[in-house]
């Protein structure tokens, strides 16, 4: 067991796939390459006095302001992509929730009155289908197979798909509820259900439509740039031609950091380290497929004999 999970370690921090290596490396490279061409550069010149580009570099309010910033990003990022994960959480505990209350709020329905709620719960599962696709600018033909093409051609007509169809889901309410199908406990848990998911959407919507300030990350990365470029002439005197590949790792370090904020920043993509948003719609999909399969059971209690 111990030695398969070193081995697990080793794979693990070697891996590229879902990697930010291949996105830097070309940065590092280049300045992996810059430092040893300042090395090679002293050892045949002999550049001037360096210490004023070194005491740059060394300086510790230069050092704590860049590690400071490389910590708020990330930390900031990744409050994204919690907050993203957290609203497609909610919002498949209120799509089942929902699930459950029509089914057992309304199993006597037959006929064309069930076809309609098969209808409005297939508008549940086209809900997360529509958001995902709506998230990542996509366009909404893939639905065909949840929903017919008069109800596919309001969807992309409206202003906001995934809206559209939780107000449809929130008329289907109330006319259930007018029909003296559902109490008004019913509907008012019903209608909480649907706020969620309109809070759940919004939320993401927020997250997508409120990138990092430009201002900020550009300032970030100039002082990035800075940092790895004042880092030879800080080192090599000590270091000479080793001051190259030193450079590289320090560099590697440094935007690597920087990049794993941008690529967990909008994590309703389609990147490795993007949330599985394919895989959630699958599950909903499915949960909701299945129950319209299986038709809603029947509760029979045996009465007890009365006793005279």
């Amino acid at each position: 067991m111990t030695i398969a999970r070193n081995i697990t370690w080793f794979k693990t921090a070697l891996q590229t796939r879902e990697s930010v290596l291949p996105l830097v490396l070309p940065r590092i490279i280049f300045f992996g390459i810059f430092a040893l061409a300042v090395a090679l550069m002293d050892r045949r010149f002999g550049l001037p006095d360096l210490s004023p580009f070194g005491a740059m570099a060394d300086n510790v309010v230069c050092n704590l302001v860049l590690g400071l910033l490389l910590v708020f990003r990330t930390n900031t990022a990744y409050d994204r992509f919690w907050d993203g994960r957290k609203a497609w959480g909610e919002m498949v505990v209120a799509i089942r929730s929902i699930l459950r209350e029509l089914q057992t709020g309304l199993m006597g329905l037959e006929g064309d009155d069930r076809d309609e709620q098969e209808t409005v719960l297939k508008y549940l599962s086209a809900f997360a289908l529509c958001t995902k696709l709506t998230l990542r600018n996509q366009s909404l033909d893939s639905l065909n197979a949840s929903l017919d093409s008069s109800s596919l051609s309001k969807l992309k007509a409206s202003d906001s798909a995934p809206l559209e169809l939780l107000l449809w889901v929130g008329q289907y309410v109330q006319k259930m509820s007018d029909r003296g199908h559902l109490d008004s406990n019913q509907r008012y848990s019903l209608n909480c259900l649907i706020n969620q998911l309109v809070e759940a959407f919004t939320t993401c919507e927020r997250i997508q439509t409120t990138p990092m300030p430009i201002a900020y990350s550009v300032y970030l990365k100039r002082l990035t740039l800075l940092y790895c470029l004042l880092v030879p002439f800080s080192l090599v005197h000590e270091l000479h031609l080793w001051v190259g590949i030193v450079t590289a790792l320090v560099s590697f370090v440094l935007i690597s950091m920087e990049e794993i904020g941008n690529e967990i920043e909008d994590p309703f993509g389609l990147d490795a380290n993007d949330l599985p948003l394919d895989e959630i719609c699958t599950s909903i999909t499915q949960t909701i497929d299945t129950s319209i399969v299986k038709r809603p059971y029947q509760i029979h209690i045996e009465k007890s004999p009365q006793t005279s």
